[in-house]
C-alpha cells in the first residue's frame, strides 16, 4: 500500500457541462474534489453558465468555474458579466478558465481564435474581471472603447470576491499568454518532469516579456486527463479501462487529426499505428460535414467504430491509468515539478464510478 502523501497537489473534476446532471458536481463536492470545471463546447453540450449556476446553488465548498470558456464564442464584456454572475451565487470559490476553442469553434468548421486575438482578448478580460475598466477593439473600426461594468452593485455580479483568470495553452506562445495574463494556466498533462520544465519555461517567458515576475507556488498550473486505478493483473487496454478513459484518449486522436487537416503536422509517435486506417476512415465523410464527425462523442463516448484505435500506446498517451501506487507516485513526480492539480474528465458512462474509484484510491493520499 502505498505510505506517503503527495504535498500540494489537487484532483478536480472536468464536466462535460449537462444541466440535468447537477448530481454530478454534487457527487465530486462530496468526495472531496476541489475544483469543478464546466466546459463550454454549444454544439456538444448544455449551456456552462446556465450548468454552473445550478450548480453554485446545490454546492457549498468546491470551487466552481469554466473548464475553459471559449474567446471565439464570446465577447470578453459577456464572459466577463457570466462568470461575475456565477461570482455572486459562490462568491469567493469561482473562477475562470478561457481558451481559444480547439474543440468548441473546430466542431463548427472555424478555426480556434488565432494568437493575436486570444492576447487582445486576453488583456480586455483581465481588468473585466475586477471590475475595472478595459480597452476594447471596435468591431468595425478598430478604435479602442472604454468599457466595463456600469451597475455592479445590487447583486447583480460580484467583482469583490477575486475571479481567477486560468489561461489554457498547448504550445509554447500561447503558454507565454498565460504567464503574461493568467493567475494561472490549463495544461494538457506532461508526460515527465522535462516535459513541465519546458512548461514552466514558456510561461515564465511570457510573464517577462511584460515585466511580471511568477511564482511558481501561487502560479495555478491544471492538467487535463483521466485517471484509472487498476485492478491487480488488469491489462492497460481491459473493457474497464476503456469504457472509463476512451473518451479522453480519442479526443487526443480527435486533436492530432485537426492539427494533420489544417496545417500538415505529422501525428504522435503513439498514433503511428493506427493513423493510416484512422485517416481512411474519415476521408470517406464528406469534405463540408467532416468537422462534425470528427468530434462525435468527444470526451464523453467512443464511436463503436473507433473503439479498435484504444491501443495500449494512445490510452497511455493522454491518460493517468495505473495501481494505486504507480498513480500517486506520478501524482508526486508533477507535484515536484511544479503541476498543482490534475482535473478529470472520464468517460461519460462511468463518470460516477471512476472519481468514486478515484477518491477511494488516490484520494487520500493528496
Amino acid at each position: 500500500m502505498t505510505s506517503s502523501g503527495v504535498e500540494n497537489m489537487d484532483l478536480g473534476v472536468c464536466v462535460a457541462s449537462h444541466i440535468n446532471d447537477i448530481d454530478y458536481v454534487v457527487q465530486a463536492e462530496a468526495l472531496g474534489y476541489t475544483h469543478a470545471w464546466l466546459a463550454d463546447s454549444q454544439m456538444l453540450w448544455s449551456d456552462c453558465y446556465a450548468t454552473l449556476a445550478l450548480a453554485a446553488t446545490r454546492t457549498s465548498s468546491i470551487q466552481l468555474g469554466t473548464g475553459v470558456a471559449v474567446t471565439g464564442t464570446r465577447p470578453a464584456p459577456v464572459t466577463a458579466s457570466s462568470i461575475a454572475t456565477i461570482n455572486a451565487i459562490a462568491p469567493g470559490r469561482t473562477f475562470c478558465g478561457v481558451g481559444a476553442g480547439n474543440t468548441a469553434m473546430r466542431v463548427m468548421g472555424l478555426p480556434p481564435q488565432r494568437l493575436a486575438g486570444y492576447d487582445e482578448y486576453l488583456s480586455t478580460l483581465r481588468p473585466l474581471l475586477s471590475g475595472a475598466e478595459a480597452q476594447m477593439a471596435h468591431p468595425r473600426t478598430g478604435d479602442a472603447l472604454p468599457i466595463r461594468h456600469i451597475m455592479p452593485d445590487k447583486g447583480f455580479v460580484n467583482f469583490e470576491n477575486p475571479i481567477p483568470l486560468y489561461v489554457s495553452g498547448f504550445g509554447p506562445k500561447s503558454l507565454a499568454l498565460a504567464g503574461k495574463h493568467g493567475d494561472g494556466a490549463v495544461l494538457a498533462l506532461a508526460a515527465n518532469q522535462a516535459a513541465m520544465a519546458s512548461i514552466w519555461h514558456a510561461i515564465e517567458g511570457g510573464a517577462q516579456s511584460v515585466g511580471r515576475t511568477i511564482d511558481r507556488e501561487s502560479f495555478y498550473t491544471t492538467a487535463l486527463t483521466a485517471m484509472v486505478v487498476l485492478d491487480a493483473g488488469e491489462a492497460v487496454d481491459s473493457a474497464r479501462v476503456k469504457s472509463e478513459c476512451g473518451a479522453m484518449a480519442m479526443a487526443a486522436v480527435h486533436y492530432a487529426y485537426d492539427q494533420f487537416r489544417n496545417f500538415g503536422h505529422q501525428p504522435p509517435n503513439a498514433l503511428a499505428g493506427i493513423w493510416p486506417e484512422y485517416t481512411a476512415m474519415l476521408a470517406l465523410e464528406p469534405d463540408e460535414r467532416r468537422h462534425q464527425r470528427i468530434h462525435a462523442g468527444h470526451n464523453c463516448w467512443v464511436l463503436p467504430e473507433e473503439e479498435k484505435f484504444l491501443t495500449p500506446d494512445i490510452l497511455r498517451a493522454s491518460n493517468m491509468i495505473g495501481t494505486q501506487e504507480q498513480l500517486v507516485e506520478q501524482l508526486r513526480e508533477l507535484s515536484a515539478a511544479g503541476l498543482h492539480q490534475v482535473m478529470l474528465l472520464p468517460n461519460f458512462d462511468t463518470r460516477y464510478e471512476n472519481i468514486e474509484r478515484v477518491a477511494k484510491d488516490v484520494l487520500p493520499y493528496v
